[in-house]
C-alpha cells in the first residue's frame, strides 16, 4: 500500500488521521506527507517562528517515519491567490512521483479556504486515466475546520471508520510537538477534544477509539 496524506497546513495530518497514519506504517505501508503551505520571513513571520515550525515538521516526520515528505511552501491563508492550474500542476508532479494508491484529502466544505482550495486541486489528480495508481480517495475531518461547517447539506458524514485504539496515545504525543497549535479545552485543538472525537467515532463503529472518513471514490 502506498498512502498519501495532503495537509494544507502542518498539524492537519495529525488531527485528521494521525492514528491511521501510524497504523498504516505498522502494517508496512509506504506513507508520504504533502504540506501545501508554509511560513517564511518573506511573508511576514519572524525568524524564530519559522525555525520552530521547521523543527516541528522535522520531528513530526521522524515520528511517523514517512517514506517521503513534500513541502510545497505556498503562502498560508493565501491559496486563493495562486492560479488553480499552478496548484494542479504542482500536485500532479507529486502524484506521478509517489504513485499513491490511497489518498487522504481535507473535507471539501471545511471553513478554512485553504482546505477547500486544496481539495479542489487534488481532485484534479485523481482521474484514473491520468493517475492510474490511485484506487481510493478519502476525506478526513480536521477539528476547528470541518466541525464548523454551517450548511447542513455539506456537513461531514463519515462512512469509513479506522480502529486506532492501539495508536491514540502516540497520536496525542505527536500532536504535542505542535506546541503553538495546542490550546486549553474547550478549544478544539486540545488533548481533551482530540480524545473525545476518537471516542465518539469509536463508539459509532464498535471500537474504543477510531478516526472517520468520507469515502469519495474507490476502484478495486
Amino acid at each position: 500500500m502506498r498512502t498519501l496524506v495532503v495537509a494544507p497546513h502542518p498539524d492537519d495530518e495529525t488531527l485528521g488521521l494521525g492514528g491511521t497514519l501510524l497504523r498504516r506504517r505498522a502494517e508496512g505501508a509506504e506513507v508520504a506527507w504533502v504540506i501545501v503551505t508554509g511560513i517564511s520571513v518573506a511573508t511576514g513571520w519572524d525568524e524564530a517562528r519559522v525555525a520552530r515550525r521547521a523543527e516541528e515538521i522535522r520531528r513530526v516526520a521522524e515520528r511517523y517515519r514517512f517514506s517521503a515528505l513534500y513541502e510545497m511552501g505556498l503562502p498560508t491563508t493565501r491559496l486563493d491567490q495562486v492560479p488553480t492550474a499552478d496548484l494542479v500542476s504542482a500536485f500532479s508532479g507529486i502524484f506521478k512521483e509517489f504513485q499513491p494508491q490511497e489518498v487522504f484529502v481535507p473535507h471539501p466544505s471545511d471553513v478554512h479556504s485553504d482546505h477547500r482550495i486544496v481539495f479542489q486541486a487534488v481532485a484534479g489528480c485523481t482521474k484514473w486515466f491520468r493517475y492510474p495508481s490511485v484506487n481510493r480517495v478519502l476525506a478526513y475531518e480536521t477539528l476547528s475546520e470541518t466541525d464548523f461547517v454551517l450548511d447542513p447539506q455539506k456537513a461531514f458524514r463519515p462512512n469509513v471508520f479506522v480502529d486506532i485504539g492501539g495508536h491514540l496515545e502516540e497520536k496525542l504525543a505527536i500532536f504535542d510537538l505542535y506546541a503553538s497549535e495546542l490550546g486549553a479545552f474547550p478549544f478544539p485543538r486540545s488533548h481533551e477534544a482530540v480524545r473525545a472525537l476518537a471516542t465518539l467515532r469509536g463508539a459509532a463503529a464498535g471500537y474504543k477509539a477510531a478516526e472517520s472518513f468520507g469515502l469519495l471514490r474507490e476502484r478495486s
